[in-house]
């Protein structure tokens, strides 16, 4: 339990940290410091009032600056060089959930010495409140944590803007499903899916 702490890491972003067993086969950006490490450093900078709001009620995100991780933004826009790179594949993010059609770009066909990925300026960390993260959770059949912090970490993005980047089209009607399939439950929003669209048929991600 975290009680003195406003954000925890949760088990669902431990993929995202090396020493985590389920790293390997994590295909966005790892982190080569502790998860400990992690959070100590997310609650020092943690401030309520930069709080931005997700895209639900209980999704929130804060923006700090990545000035201790080695994080490289993964996010390219595709151009007529570049194109010819891009690959699809169906994605679950874990057992519990549905695969999913998503397109990426293979970083060993676009990235290199030569043309590295620029490092992130800032990371995005998406907030789930403790109330979501128990109630997709027991949907799912998990037993409780115990885990007592306001807050739970549950992904981050490394980025060059310190404002939300749109989700995925495909993460929005993942997001749509119910909890038992890994969604939460959260209706689509036109607009915002239309936003969306707009910029992820011109980006895709390096993994």
């Amino acid at each position: 339990m975290s009680a003195s702490k406003s954000l925890v890491v949760d088990p669902f972003c431990f993929r995202q940290f090396s020493e985590s067993d389920t790293s390997a086969n994590y295909l966005g950006t790892v982190f080569d410091c502790s998860i400990e490490k992690f959070e100590e450093i997310a609650n020092e900078r943690y401030d309520e009032s930069n709080l931005k709001d997700g895209y639900a009620p209980f999704c929130k995100h804060i923006f700090i600056e990545n000035d201790f991780t080695d994080a490289q933004v993964n996010v390219l826009e595709i151009t007529s060089e570049n194109e010819q790179f891009l690959r699809s594949r169906y994605e679950a993010r874990n057992d519990k959930e549905l695969p999913v059609l998503t397109r990426y770009f293979p970083k060993e066909l676009v990235v290199s010495d030569e043309n590295p990925l620029p490092k992130a300026k800032y990371l995005d960390l998406i907030l789930y409140s403790r109330e979501q993260i128990n109630k997709e959770n027991e949907s799912m059949g998990k037993e409780a944590s115990g885990e007592a912090a306001p807050w739970g970490i549950v992904s981050i993005k490394a980025q060059d803007v310190d404002y939300e980047i749109p989700m995925t089209p495909i993460t929005a009607m993942r997001n749509a499903l119910g909890k038992e399939e890994g969604g939460s439950g959260v209706p689509l929003d036109r607009e915002s899916y239309m936003e969306a669209y707009k910029f992820w048929n011109k980006h895709a991600t390096v993994s």
